[in-house]
């Protein structure tokens, strides 16, 4: 543009300003990385991701098992933490919730460690992770393995 090597169509005023602003906030609370050195008790600051001392694992169904009907029962495993029905933004590394994901699409935001999910005949990935008490994340995530069923 004459007059100034910098200036961008487009790239100035305060709608450009407020779209950066808004992807740095997203960028934050969705992949802050910072990790915590508060006890697990303390609730954890706005902002920061914690990390989770959790370990989530799909006890039922087994990797390679076929199932048959309309639902298949999921039974999930946790160690190192609880889960909560409560949903609240005063997080702790040990208390959150299970989200349950079938084929990487999320099927299920759980307050417990058992449930039934509809399914039809096919083929299916499955995989859970616990995540904080206000349903985000925690850094780094904590997945368990994917298990692979068939529905007859």
């Amino acid at each position: 543009m004459p007059g100034s090597s910098l200036a961008h169509p487009g790239r100035s005023g305060p709608r450009f300003v407020a779209l950066v602003l808004g992807c740095l906030l997203v960028g934050a609370a969705c992949g802050g990385g910072a990790s915590s050195t508060a006890p697990a008790s303390a609730p954890i600051a706005s902002g920061a991701r914690p990390s989770s001392p959790a370990l989530v694992g799909i006890v039922q169904p087994k990797s390679g098992e076929t199932v048959e009907g309309s639902s298949v029962h999921v039974v999930l495993s946790l160690t190192g933490a609880t889960v909560v029905s409560a949903t609240t933004t005063a997080i702790t590394p040990d208390t959150g919730h299970v989200h349950l994901y079938v084929d990487n699409v999320l099927v299920s935001m759980n307050y417990g460690l058992e449930q039934d999910i509809p399914v039809h005949s096919g083929t299916y990935v499955l995989k859970a992770e616990f995540v904080a008490a206000d349903h985000a994340p925690f850094s780094p995530r904590v997945w368990s393995p994917e298990v692979f069923f068939t529905v007859k």
